[in-house]
């Protein structure tokens, strides 16, 4: 008996225990880390982190971002907000999608209204450490109107129209259903800055549900008639190529060595599923939109890819020009207009794996007096021992793995732009025509080669003189 009593009395002290939630600051919201991956999560926001290992690691993150999805149906007749506070990073959105992973609508920071007498600290000129920063937005289940152009900043009086005109409406994300009255919204943080946590020092926005009654609930209790737990309603190829997809693609007879990488390498802007197909097959679509072709993409970015094949050369060199973007990282006081908000490189897996190998963001890569950067991908083995940021060179790994699957040769590069100013014509987002990608993007297209790790010490002194 008084065995029993023991172990029911540790009982009783477990659950008590794992009770005690840690709260952080306004808006508050349950801490759940239970399941061995680091990072905040909640019971709306209950799938996440996903960005390069140890968090979780699928459909192609970058390694400088957090993204946490939620799973909801918002009931018949009721209203779903969200209380939250701008995080202190460069970018954050809320993104909707449907049940291929296809993005339906984006509501990106600066185009979010702050709460009476606060403020946005993502506008131009905004102060970046202003405590007041709380916003309330809405989530609507209906399609969304028609937007802007994809990875394009909208600026005044663009912006102001194109409210008023009801192409959009103020801070409300339509997040249309599909299968069975399912929802679903990504919500995203890009370099949170130094010395702050993976939600950029505020905590995740917390959920408030109105229901057709007029009965409020908030946080845990918003969460049980949202149905935040019920199983995802998603295509098997949302978050990857199928297995049997991917080994019929990669199967093709009479492939030229290095196949589907070329050198020089090829780099393909990212347009639908059938071109990322495509890549491997050869055929190439008429008509495509851009975005559509990811793994969960952003459509606030533009990407181009390229594939690389270590049987051309064990170390890989990009060299190129970065665009001018807001330095946020160390927490910059004042947020600027450059000509985009984000650039990122980054060295991924194959389509059936869409692992991130590592990324390198703008303000992480080394720029010398003319603004250009040198960057060296290789596997950990074949780095080259001055490929490293005091000799002026940026370094991404290549995993041992290779694709993840089948062919430890093969790697995937990924280069991101993201809100892009319409003054500034060399973004990708300006690419119209497959096969013009060089010529759009003029010295910010990559110019790359293979060679050896002993080679590029030789040829490549460290000379320490880079930003």
């Amino acid at each position: 008996m008084r065995k029993l009593i023991f172990i029911i009395s540790i009982c009783l002290l477990v659950t008590l225990t794992c009770c005690q939630f840690p709260q952080k600051k306004k808006p508050v919201e349950t801490k759940m880390n239970i399941s061995g991956i680091p990072g905040p999560r909640t019971c709306f926001w209950s799938r996440g982190p996903v960005s390069a290992d140890p968090y979780m690691n699928i459909a192609y993150p970058d390694a400088g971002v957090f993204y946490w999805s939620a799973v909801f149906t918002i009931p018949e007749g009721a209203t779903l907000k969200l209380e939250g506070e701008f995080p202190h990073s460069r970018y954050m959105s809320f993104i909707s999608y449907d049940g291929r992973g296809i993005p339906q609508e984006s509501m990106a920071d600066y185009l979010i209204n702050a709460n009476e007498g606060h403020a946005n600290p993502f506008l131009e000129g905004a102060d970046r450490t202003n405590p007041k920063r709380s916003y309330i937005v809405k989530f609507k289940n209906e399609a969304a109107p028609s937007l802007q152009s994809e990875g394009v900043k909208l600026l005044k009086p663009i912006l102001e129209n194109q409210i008023n005109n009801r192409t959009r409406v103020d801070n409300t994300l339509h997040a249309p259903s599909y299968g069975l009255k399912q929802q679903s919204v990504l919500y995203r943080i890009y370099v949170p800055d130094e010395d702050t946590d993976e939600t950029g020092g505020v905590g995740l926005p917390s959920p408030v549900l109105t229901l057709k009654n007029g009965t409020i609930y908030r946080g845990a209790d918003a969460c049980s008639f949202l149905k935040t737990r019920q199983p995802l309603q998603i295509k098997p190829d949302a978050i990857g190529i199928t297995l049997e997809k991917y080994y019929e693609i990669t199967s093709i007879p009479d492939r030229p060595m290095g196949h589907p990488a070329t050198n020089p390498p090829t780099w393909y802007l990212q347009y639908d599923r059938k071109f990322l197909i495509g890549m491997y097959t050869g055929e190439m679509p008429n008509k495509a939109r851009k975005s559509t072709g990811g793994f969960y993409p952003n459509v606030d970015n533009n990407y181009i890819r390229t594939f690389i094949n270590r049987k051309f050369g064990k170390v890989f060199v990009l060299r190129g020009k970065i665009p001018q973007t807001p330095k946020t990282l160390k927490g910059n006081k004042i947020m600027t207009q450059e000509e985009m908000v984000y650039w990122s490189l980054c060295s991924v897996q194959g389509f059936a794996n869409t692992r991130v190998n590592g990324c390198l963001f703008d303000e992480q890569v080394p720029i010398n007096k003319n603004g250009e950067f040198m960057i060296v991908v290789s596997r950990e083995a074949d780095r080259p021992r001055n490929a490293r940021t005091e000799c002026g060179f940026g370094w991404l790994p290549i995993a041992d793995e290779g694709d993840g699957v089948e062919d430890e040769n093969i790697g995937v590069l990924q280069i991101r732009n993201m809100l892009a100013s319409p003054n500034f014509p060399y973004a990708i987002q300006n690419i119209k025509e497959i096969g013009t990608e060089a010529k759009v993007m003029g010295d910010y297209f990559p110019k790359s080669f293979y060679t050896s790790k002993e080679a590029f010490e030789v040829f490549f002194p460290c000379y320490p003189e880079f930003e």
